[in-house]
């Protein structure tokens, strides 16, 4: 509650000058804050620019550890490998997700062998890189099978772990996974191995440029609203949740991020768990794009980044991740 009144009380004195501002400033950002999305291709030398994500590339696993170096040097405390998988690799089934010699267990390897435990890593479980239809999970009619996909699941977390992963971090939205993946790690003594879920994930609109990235979006068979939350729900939220840490989430991720901001700060204010926010794919290319046509600043970059720590987000999985650091 303010107390006193104008002309005693002026808001505006503490505004005045820059000290003052940085001396009552609420959030602030650090180079703790960000984790740095990167993703995979195969092949060899190449650096391939994504076009729906200006300055967002796929590396051949030659070339990854230029970046991981950056990430590293800015002290960054964690990475996120996505995969770009070839056609010829997917099958109904993304039996790829299984194969310890894909692309994300070789960048796992190869990492963990050169850089040990400078920087941690974070690897998504979900099927839609893998599958010909696009989709998260096992496909049955137009469905995606709940119980058997999380079979597949516990074993690609598994795989994961053993090639080096530190955090695996579920992004298929289905129920109970969290628990099973949990005893299955625990069962084949990967107690350490952190979980995080992507508990609160909505059937978004602002993932197109993340599906160019992977090579699923030309293949995604229907939409994902039978297993991801509809965008109008926040009291959902709450019960994802509650259910995962229940099974043994260490952390959460609310996804998208900047159009989530009241499910961010709802989740933290009720949990007081570690809340992670991902600003997505299509956030990114808004913004990026809006500057390169002068519609905003690019100081709307660290504007938006704020407004995550503002709501309570412990951390943020963010394509600026690397450029802001620099200028921290």
């Amino acid at each position: 509650m303010i107390t006193g009144k104008y002309p005693g009380l002026r808001l505006r004195r503490s505004r005045k000058n820059d000290w003052s501002r940085r001396l009552i400033e609420e959030n602030n950002l650090t180079h703790n804050d960000f984790i740095l999305p990167i993703f995979l291709i195969d092949g060899k030398n190449k650096k391939q620019e994504i076009k729906s994500m200006p300055g967002v590339y796929r590396y051949t696993l030659d070339k990854i550890n230029s970046v991981v170096d950056k990430a590293i040097k800015k002290g960054l405390p964690m990475i996120a490998l996505f995969p770009y998988t070839e056609k010829k690799k997917k099958n109904f089934i993304g039996a790829e997700a299984l194969n310890e010699d894909n692309l994300v267990c070789r960048a796992l390897k190869l990492i963990k062998k050169k850089y040990k435990n400078q920087i941690g890593i974070m690897c998504d479980v979900a099927l839609d890189p893998y599958t010909s239809h696009g989709h998260d999970g096992l496909l049955k009619n137009d469905y995606v099978l709940n119980d058997k996909t999380i079979e597949v699941l516990k074993k690609q977390s598994l795989l994961q772990a053993q090639m080096g992963c530190d955090v695996i971090a579920p992004s298929d939205m289905m129920d109970g996974r969290i628990g099973k993946i949990r005893k299955f790690l625990d069962k084949n003594g990967y107690h350490d191995v952190q979980l995080l879920s992507y508990a609160v994930k909505y059937a978004s609109n602002f993932y197109g440029p993340f599906r160019d990235a992977i090579g699923s979006k030309k293949s995604l068979i229907s939409d994902k609203k039978n297993y991801q939350m509809d965008f109008a729900n926040i009291n959902e939220s709450i019960r994802e949740v509650a259910l995962d840490i229940k099974e043994g989430a260490d952390m959460v991720m609310v996804k998208p991020g900047m159009p989530y901001l009241d499910v961010i700060k709802n989740i933290k204010d009720k949990f007081k768990i570690p809340v992670l926010a991902y600003q997505v794919s299509g956030e990114y290319s808004l913004i990026k794009n809006g500057i390169k046509n002068k519609l905003i600043k690019d100081n709307a970059i660290i504007e938006s980044l704020m407004c995550f720590k503002r709501a309570g987000a412990s951390a943020i999985v963010s394509y600026f991740a690397i450029d802001i650091a620099k200028k921290l």
